[in-house]
């Protein structure tokens, strides 16, 4: 298929223009943002822009994101990358593994994947999520047991370790060194990337629009949300 000349020039246009702000929303680049879902030639071309920057091009709702691929170190982050930013200096692949967990463990409390939305919750405070981390590792510890574990390739029991010998604080201190502190600093990340509101003060976590929409769009696919509750150890029947 042969394109003109300004389809081209506009596609790359709007790649850079993701490629900065990894997000093209309707309201504040109309046009972009009409280019791009009205003129098929110039969405494929900044599809394909996407796949070689190993990166894909959604649209949920009125904003059109660029999502990096897994693998993709350069747009997105690597392990060590995430390990340096969410724990402590001194952290262990435990550690890291523990942090994802966390993290799926969130995600599963605000987003269940059932219903026309798949988000169950308008918000969760610190504690709760602190005590739903602790049951769900512990959970996840005793039903598949060691045995379990090598089969799924799922840690549980070294996950618990790692957060076990994380202190309690109740003045909630910022130390990576202890629970609240190992929290503060994944929902500070999370908060950066526009995915949370992370009220400080109140000890309360709510989702933006962003996350929103992109669990409503991935989270209810069956398939995906399955994988989410093998990981985290809920059985279908729960």
């Amino acid at each position: 298929m042969a394109y003109e000349i300004e389809e081209i020039r506009t596609s790359q246009e709007i790649f850079y223009y993701l490629l900065e702000h990894h997000e093209l929303r309707e309201e504040e680049e109309h046009l972009l943002y009409k280019a791009y879902t009205e003129q098929e030639a110039i969405q494929n071309l900044v599809k394909s822009q996407g796949e070689t920057a190993q990166s894909s091009i959604e649209r949920y709702g009125n904003v059109v994101y660029l999502i990096p691929h897994e693998e993709n170190n350069i747009l997105g982050f690597s392990k060590a990358q995430l390990k340096a930013v969410l724990c402590k200096s001194n952290a262990t692949d435990k550690d890291y593994y523990l942090s994802q967990f966390v993290i799926l463990t969130l995600l599963v409390e605000f987003f269940d994947g059932q219903g026309s939305s798949s988000k169950a919750r308008e918000y969760i405070r610190v504690g709760e999520l602190q005590n739903c981390i602790s049951l769900r590792l512990k959970e996840g510890s005793e039903n598949l047991g060691e045995a379990g574990e090598e089969r799924e390739g799922i840690a549980f029991s070294n996950m618990l370790e790692a957060y076990e010998a994380l202190r309690s604080d109740e003045r909630g201190s910022r130390a990576r060194t202890t629970k609240e502190g190992f929290l503060h600093y994944i929902l500070i990340f999370l908060q950066k990337q526009g995915l949370i509101e992370y009220v400080e003060q109140d000890e309360m976590i709510k989702t933006t629009k962003k996350l929103d929409n992109f669990m409503d769009w991935n989270l209810l696919n069956q398939n995906n949300y399955q994988r989410v509750m093998q990981v985290l150890g809920v059985k279908e029947n729960e």
